[in-house]
């Protein structure tokens, strides 16, 4: 049966989880950064992946989180540095129907419990506005050489709530 709402949930990255995770990385850069991004610069941001064994080091380097649709991964997020988000990617499926909120969400809450007095994070252009409505905002802009291409970036800011003292 359909359902009008759909529930996504929250785990851990597995090692198992990189395969796909990789073909929603893909997916993401070349479906969602289409308007933003050149061809031949998505090309080169997604060669990231092209080493599958050096993008499972990666997420398992960092607190990685999948977000699954009835158990399926539908997207993924990386916190680095206890105040970092590095990595933040749905599937184009799901863009727009609270995947990302719930994971940018979750790692916001881990940053903070961790002691992190911000948050930041490098947002691709297609991504920004996405941020600047979580209440990050942008510090500087970037370019970032991948592959011979340069891709534009925002370093973007959030402070986190600190704990009330006793």
């Amino acid at each position: 049966m359909a359902t009008a709402h759909p529930r996504f949930a929250l785990r851990p990255v597995v090692p198992d989880d990189t395969p796909l995770l990789v073909e929603i990385f893909r997916a993401s850069i070349l479906e969602l950064a289409a308007e933003d991004y050149s061809e031949a610069q998505q090309d080169a941001w997604s060669a990231a992946a092209d080493d599958e064994a050096a993008f499972g080091a990666r997420l398992a380097g960092a607190l990685s989180l999948v977000v699954t649709l009835n158990g399926t991964p539908v997207g993924f997020g990386t916190l680095t540095g206890g105040e970092t988000i590095d990595l933040l990617y749905m599937h184009p499926g799901v863009a727009g129907l609270g995947a990302g909120a719930m994971l940018c969400d979750a790692l916001e809450k881990l940053a903070g419990a961790r002691g992190a007095k911000t948050l930041t994070t490098d947002a691709s252009d297609n991504a920004r506005g996405f941020f600047e409505k979580r209440g990050f905002v942008p510090q500087r802009r970037n370019t970032v050489l991948r592959g011979g291409e340069w891709l534009a970036t925002t370093t973007m800011e959030k402070p986190l709530a600190g704990k009330a003292s006793p």
